[in-house]
């Protein structure tokens, strides 16, 4: 029986030869692992590093390692979300508020200490906060020249009156450095020197991520593919 014309007889050579299919491939499949590979050894050396700092201790009598005789990996973490919650209950009665500011007063008389959790203290309460508008905004902003145009994340319209004396309606903006968009440069401007983008920080932080190597409509078209 005679096979169709468009039907090849013969495989086809990738072009290039058989070395250049070879390194393709590979790097096809480096492309595949090496983030799934990278994310599963960041979430383990976290767990195990939890594990490390917190099974220890559990008084033996409390410890179901000792019981099964073997580890449970994942318990540190278990351990801590346990504590967190208890403690958010015990806080949230007037009882637990009330040994907080008096934990806190306590703190406020030492003087490097106080510097130190009250800087801490912002921060977190300024991430965890939901009606915050700090970090959901992201911008286009001139810095540092006239002509250079960099992403930034709005963290205030309003800052502190010693700042804007002088000079109303700075802005401040965190302009991030690659590929870690947490750390950066804290930078006031005014608002003429601010574009605001059509995207969000999420979207925003994943081209600092990657050196602004992928695109927008990449980073849609990955998010759009889950």
């Amino acid at each position: 029986m005679a096979l169709p014309s468009d039907v090849p007889t013969v495989p086809i050579r990738p072009k290039g030869g058989f070395l250049t299919a070879l390194r393709n491939w590979f790097f096809a499949g480096l492309v595949v692992a090496a983030p799934i590979g990278i994310t599963l050894w960041i979430v383990w050396s976290f767990v195990v590093f939890v594990d490390r700092a917190v099974t220890p201790l559990l008084p033996a009598a409390w410890d179901p390692e000792i019981w099964l005789g073997f580890p449970l990996p994942g318990l540190g973490i278990i351990i801590v979300v346990v504590g967190l919650t208890l403690l958010g209950a015990i806080v949230a009665n007037l009882f637990g508020r009330t040994m907080v500011r008096v934990g806190e007063l306590i703190l406020a008389r030492v003087p490097l200490v106080r510097s130190i959790y009250s800087v801490i203290k912002q921060v977190v309460e300024t991430l965890a906060s939901n009606d915050s508008s700090s970090f959901k905004e992201a911008v286009l902003v001139e810095y540092p020249g006239k002509g250079l145009w960099v992403l930034g994340f709005v963290t205030s319209r309003n800052p502190d009156p010693e700042i804007a004396k002088g000079l109303p309606d700075l802005v401040g903006v965190l302009v991030p450095s690659s590929p870690n968009p947490a750390m950066g440069q804290l930078v006031f401007v005014t608002p003429e020197r601010i574009r605001p983008l059509e995207m969000s920080v999420e979207k925003a932080a994943k081209l600092v991520i990657s050196f602004g190597i992928r695109s927008a409509d990449q980073i849609d078209a990955g998010n759009a593919g889950k």
